[in-house]
């Protein structure tokens, strides 16, 4: 497949999608986003419980004990009434390994007490488990409604089901993550629909007595074998991250060929990069890290281009020790820190407002991309070498002027406080850089008086020192 003239046929502008992965280009659909966990999930919630016939999620990170918004108990009892309507509810969790084994305080990975929990209150759930490669993690995290029908739904993004993604009374500040999920419907929820056949069949525990749970936690499950009808304008990829070796059924996607899964696929690399090299005039990014090589040497490059930059990180980073760090990620943070030589860099990091009226950081936990105003991407995977070439990742790459702008201005007024409907994405990074310093020069007078959460960190010293 020629990308450049597949882009062109889609009516694409400037930045292309890839061919080097499991899932085509798909023209004719509807995607919003929905910013935060609180939304998210209501929006979420609300999908559940409307659902005719399935509700199926990929799930990493989960506390039986986190509640749903609006009193609707936790996850697992929404889940588990619309099994009791009769939908087909479908877990897949991850099982860290001993590698990963930190993780479990935090995973809903199949212990004893969790057969324990779904046995007395959710037994209709279907459950079942998957390792990943060795040392890293299942992290899709995706949502799929009705999955068989013209009006399925599916959400990708990256929020977590524990108290962290909500804001309440008592989640702020360091306990509170800014995070992201994007709705799509449309022919490419096909896709989003195949990946998780995939996995379902594939999944790694499926055969042990404490991999799997409920009545059909046995069953096979069918590919999809039509795309939904078209809902809307928008041009929509679904990539992914998958180790070599996870799962090795090439069932094609409808109307694709099939493609080696047993090889892995990385393209969410493949697309960051291409994004990042063809951006002409901004690059607004969100992401938990920012510290890989080849992804700070294209950064650099758009920078020499003259392209507005703005890099939204986690104002209270996890700090570098550089006696235990790998040698390649010493040089991927010097080399990060050397892109705070161009004015037309920025980094920057957020802030809310506790109770007492003082400013707390806010965890950056969103995985999220904008080029030019006009291509987004937005799903599970970080700017890290685990995400990127290790996981298991779900991300939703999209083209659509008005539904990119749409984003921007929403990220916009939370961040600054500020409604950039009026302007182009040249002059709103702009803003952005000049309402973060001044954010900034406040916080450094201890003064919480400021224009939104956004103030500006020191990208030489970004990992290595305290920043707020």
């Amino acid at each position: 497949m020629d990308t450049q003239r597949t882009n062109a046929a889609h009516g694409l502008l400037s930045v292309p999608f890839v061919d080097t992965g499991t899932y085509p280009t798909r023209t004719g659909n509807h995607v919003v986003p929905w910013i935060d966990g609180e939304p998210a999930f209501r929006r979420i919630c609300e999908a559940i419980e409307l659902a005719q016939e399935s509700v199926w999620a990929t799930i990493t990170f989960m506390w039986p004990s986190f509640h749903m918004p609006d009193g609707r108990g936790t996850a697992l009892d929404v889940l588990e009434r619309a099994a009791h309507r009769g939908v087909d509810v479908r877990l897949l969790c991850w099982r860290p390994d001993e590698e990963t084994a930190g993780h479990r305080r935090n995973a809903f990975w199949g212990s004893a007490e969790h057969f324990e929990l779904l046995s007395r209150h959710h037994p209709r759930l279907n459950i079942r488990w998957d390792r990943a490669h060795p040392g890293y993690c299942q992290h899709q995290k995706s949502w799929l409604l009705d999955a068989h029908r013209d009006a399925a739904t599916s959400f990708i993004g990256g929020i977590n089901l524990n108290p962290h993604s909500l804001v309440t009374s008592q989640h702020r500040g360091d306990h509170h993550n800014h995070d992201v999920y994007v709705e799509v419907a449309g022919p490419a929820v096909a896709d989003v629909h195949h990946n998780y056949v995939q996995r379902w069949n594939g999944a790694s525990e499926r055969a042990r007595d404490d991999g799997r749970w409920g009545e059909r936690g046995d069953d096979e499950l069918d590919y999809p074998t039509h795309t939904p009808r078209a809902r809307g304008d928008v041009v929509v990829q679904i990539q992914r991250t998958t180790h070599a070796g996870q799962y090795a059924d090439r069932h094609p996607p409808p109307g694709a060929s099939p493609y080696p899964i047993e090889l892995g696929e990385r393209t969410n690399l493949d697309q960051y990069r291409a994004a990042i090299r063809a951006a002409r005039r901004t690059i607004y990014l969100e992401h938990q890290f920012l510290e890989v090589a080849e992804i700070i040497s294209a950064l650099d490059e758009a920078l020499t281009r003259g392209v507005q930059i703005v890099a939204m990180l986690p104002a209270a980073p996890e700090l570098l020790s550089p006696a235990s760090a790998a040698p390649e990620r010493i040089a991927a943070l010097e080399a990060r820190a050397r892109l705070s030589k161009y004015e037309n860099f920025t980094l920057c990091g957020m802030a809310g407002r506790a109770l007492d009226g003082s400013r707390t950081p806010v965890y950056v936990h969103s995985k999220l991309m904008l080029v030019d105003d006009e291509w987004a991407s937005v799903g599970s995977c970080n700017l890290h070498r685990y995400s990127l070439f290790g996981n298991g990742e779900l991300n939703a790459a999209f083209s659509e002027v008005r539904s990119v702008r749409a984003m921007r201005v929403a990220l916009f007024q939370e961040h600054l406080g500020t409604d950039t409907t009026e302007v182009d994405d040249v002059e709103a990074l702009r803003l952005f850089r000049r309402i973060a310093r001044a954010n900034r020069r406040r916080h450094v007078r201890n003064d919480p008086r400021w224009r939104g959460m956004a103030f500006v960190l020191d990208a030489a010293s970004y990992g290595l020192a305290p920043q707020f």
